[in-house]
């Protein structure tokens, strides 16, 4: 018997303090829970700002953004004790303003999310218009410069042309004295020298072509080294490519053909700068973005949900007396659907004949209600909140305690002994 005696209390001091441990870890997590939903609502809060302050004055935006994270955590708060049975019209309400709240901070907050997750897409976006656009422009020069050449290898097959009319006395504008005389004439000469010069033309022609062809190649190396050394290579960049556009519109000039137009490439300012919040980024969604600016939103909403479970202060004795006295005088219990203890308010049949004044338990859930102890199902009917339960736990343990004290005094009789 004693050993079993023992194992009995060990197992109860063991379960004393696991359920002591439990429930100083779950105040803790709700305790903790506060500075999370504020931590949370200032994230978001910046986000939606950042995103706001591009469309109107920025103390305007802060003002907005104040009331948006308010009206998230205070309906969230407010829909957890509100059933849709109990008020109809304050339960849309609310649920309205939640909805346009987390609308508009999700709306704003996606800028800042967008810059954030699609920042080194944009720049190797801008990389490659900027190669882009230099290809075309080098694919242009080519096509003239291929015209060029033709052009002057024409030049120089017409002259060689003439050279060999001439020598052989067939040229259409050869003097008569010299018609049909083959041979190294005055006539010859003139048109040898035209030869030689055309032809030191095309071969400084295509030194020329030469030189702009080493431009072409550190322009396009520079090119493909933005990624890299950004700030060197976009100006050694721009710096190539006005070499080349110089050099060929001169090439161009000199041989009579029109030179294709050099693409206006941007400042390295303009480059660099970073994206500007506007509502075209919803043309080019980013689901990543919108996520992780829903996600921010839903944890303060779901957060401040869960809060709502703790009362917004604690019961004094003489409260809590008086609260359980007047929850006593309730006849109707039962278990609902949420798994909750429930409450019939309104007088029973009995009661109303008798003409019962229900007002000292009314009073006591009127004060639960907006102390959040009670949650609200419809007109006639009420609901433990889980914060209630260790109150009437904690008060009907001291009167069964009072009562079982009661009766074992009561079962020790005086002894009389006699003289």
């Amino acid at each position: 018997m004693a050993k079993e005696r023992v194992i009995q209390i060990n197992h109860g001091g063991l379960g004393r303090l696991l359920n002591s441990i439990q429930t100083q870890f779950i105040g803790m997590l709700r305790i903790w829970s506060i500075p999370i939903v504020l931590m949370l609502s200032i994230a978001s809060g910046f986000t939606t700002y950042y995103g706001l302050s591009y469309f109107i004055v920025p103390w305007i935006a802060l003002v907005i953004t104040i009331a948006i994270q308010s009206i998230i955590v205070i309906c969230s708060l407010e829909i957890a004790g509100i059933h849709w049975k109990a008020n109809r019209v304050r339960y849309l309400s609310v649920l309205m303003s939640l909805l346009v709240a987390i609308t508009a901070s999700i709306t704003f907050s996606y800028f800042k999310f967008y810059e954030v997750s699609q920042s080194e897409t944009i720049q190797i976006d801008r990389i490659n218009q900027i190669r882009k656009e230099v290809n075309d422009y080098l694919a242009a020069i080519l096509i003239s410069k291929s015209e060029i050449l033709k052009l002057e290898n024409n030049e120089v097959d017409k002259a060689s042309n003439d050279l060999s009319k001439a020598y052989f006395g067939t040229h259409e504008q050869t003097p008569p004295e010299y018609k049909n005389k083959v041979g190294e004439g005055p006539f010859w000469k003139h048109y040898n020298q035209r030869y030689e010069a055309k032809k030191e033309h095309l071969e400084d022609l295509y030194q020329e072509f030469h030189q702009l062809d080493e431009h072409i190649r550190k322009l396009q190396a520079s090119l493909n080294s933005l990624s890299s050394d950004t700030e060197n290579n976009y100006q050694l960049a721009i710096n190539g490519l006005q070499e080349v556009q110089l050099n060929f519109n001169q090439l161009a000039a000199n041989a009579g053909v029109s030179a294709p137009q050099a693409p206006i490439i941007m400042t390295y300012k303009q480059f660099i700068q970073g994206v500007t919040p506007s509502f075209a980024m919803w043309s080019n969604f980013s689901l990543f973005a919108f996520a992780c600016a829903a996600m921010v939103d839903f944890f303060t909403f779901l957060l401040s949900f869960r809060l709502e479970s703790t009362a917004p202060g604690p019961l004094s004795d003489q409260e809590q007396e008086l609260v359980f006295e007047c929850l006593r005088q309730f006849s109707e219990f039962r278990i609902n659907e949420n798994d909750e203890l429930e409450i019939v308010i309104e007088k029973s049949n009995i009661e109303r004949a008798r003409r019962y004044s229900d007002w000292s338990r009314m009073f006591a859930v009127g004060f639960l209600l907006s102390r959040g102890f009670l949650r609200k199902i419809d007109h006639r009917s009420v609901e433990f909140a889980p914060n209630l339960y260790p109150l009437i736990a904690e008060r009907m343990s001291s009167q069964l305690r009072a009562i079982k004290i009661k009766a074992e005094t009561s079962e020790i009789k005086p002894v009389h002994y006699d003289h």
